[in-house]
């Protein structure tokens, strides 16, 4: 099958283009899968750009080689999924785009998960990051991706189409949103994981004036929540075959969605049960945390909104864990247990969507993450988050594992 090897040079600490070179493309040679062509990204977008441009003159399907971020790979898939057909593209039925992934980025959140670090494990660097060419030359099936695809609307009043943003990892608000829009800034001082943990301590107390709404899954036909003391999905008291749709008041600390992923990090695993209990069919799952759950919080003001920040600190360290924060829950006090007893202080949904309401005064509620790119609601509009999946076995996108 023809193969393009697309590298982000800028991605993580500069190591793509080596790593390619010494690692990636003798390893293809030796499999006799020696790339069509070679391309280095040059700006942002381009990697959307060019394989745009390879289909568009090239019959598919065919296999990339993506050594670079989650950030790359949205932009691929962002860009096909928005970009319409021409040329050999709008000539022939849509063919499916096999990725095989060598992290070059600075969390790899996709890779992660898929390949995910097992403790004691003797496999060093080189190897675990060579697992997904590896699978590739092996001739192991490629796994289907779902995408999450975020429409962002402006005012009911406004004439501007609604932009829609791809993700094939995370699509979320608040505090993730938040940090991702301010940590860009700090890529050049902090170019690791660093830069993400900085820019969190800047946006931990806040709060975000929203309103959510979550939408079934077509498996399940309801919302499901976690439930810790059954450590299990349930169906939410508020959704019913009859009338499945949940609505969720803010404020909101947290509010962040994946796909494909439990992880945002190696050890970060802010989503495990997308793993532990695989979904059925198209599925987002959403990790929420409300500050007024908290029965210790009766009012809002700055002296409580720092003392649920060091609160929300620990919640989500429980993330590093191995996903220890989706069973706790509040004592009467507000004391944080993991007990499964009394209300569960995160709140896990799994949906097939979600729509993001923002309170007009507050700007940081308008900002939406989707896999790195910020996009920003308008005054009056809102997001709307859909899972999709691909329709048969030979269309959408997929990666080797």
């Amino acid at each position: 099958m023809p193969t393009l090897l697309i590298y982000n040079p800028v991605s993580g600490g500069h190591t793509a283009e080596d790593f390619v070179n010494t690692h990636v493309l003798p390893l293809l040679a030796r499999a006799h899968r020696t790339p069509d062509a070679v391309l280095a990204t040059a700006h942002a977008g381009h990697a959307g750009a060019l394989v745009t441009a390879h289909l568009e003159a090239h019959a598919g399907p065919f296999d990339i080689v993506l050594a670079a971020g989650d950030g790359t790979l949205h932009e691929v898939v962002d860009a096909l999924t928005n970009t319409p057909p021409r040329g050999q593209r709008a000539a022939a039925p849509p063919a499916r785009l096999s990725f095989a992934l060598v992290p070059c980025g600075t969390a790899n959140a996709l890779y992660a998960s898929l390949f995910p670090p097992v403790e004691g494990e003797d496999e060093d660097e080189t190897a675990y990051r060579l697992r997904g060419v590896k699978a590739l030359v092996e001739g192991r099936a490629s796994v289907p991706l779902t995408l999450a695809l975020t429409s962002i609307q402006g005012p009911p009043s406004g004439r501007t189409p609604p932009r829609v943003a791809v993700s094939a990892v995370v699509a979320s608000t608040s505090l993730h949103a938040s940090i991702l829009a301010d940590s860009e800034a700090l890529r050049a001082e902090l170019p690791g994981l660093e830069r993400f943990q900085r820019a969190a301590a800047l946006n931990l107390a806040r709060w975000y004036a929203a309103s959510a709404t979550f939408f079934p899954t077509e498996a399940a036909g309801v919302v499901q929540v976690y439930d810790p003391a059954a450590r299990a999905f349930v169906p939410h008291q508020n959704s019913t075959e009859d009338d499945p749709i949940v609505d969720l008041a803010g404020p909101f600390a947290y509010f962040l969605s994946v796909v494909n992923v439990d992880r945002l990090e190696p050890k970060f695993r802010i989503a495990p049960l997308w793993r532990d209990v695989t979904p059925e069919g198209a599925a987002l799952d959403v990790v929420v945390v409300r500050p007024e759950r908290d029965p210790s919080t009766r009012m809002d003001s700055e002296e409580t909104r720092e003392m649920f920040s060091e609160k929300l600190k620990g919640i989500l360290g429980g993330a590093y864990q191995d996903g220890a924060h989706v069973g706790l829950t509040y004592a009467d006090d507000g004391s944080v247990w993991d007990n499964g007893e009394g209300w569960s202080v995160v709140e896990y949904f799994r949906c097939g969507g979600w729509e993001w309401v923002p309170d007009d005064i507050d700007e940081r509620a308008h900002l939406v993450c989707a896999d790195g790119e910020i996009h920003e609601i308008k005054k009056g509009g809102r997001a709307t988050c859909t899972a999709v999946i691909p329709s048969d076995d030979k269309s959408g996108f997929a990666v080797y594992v």
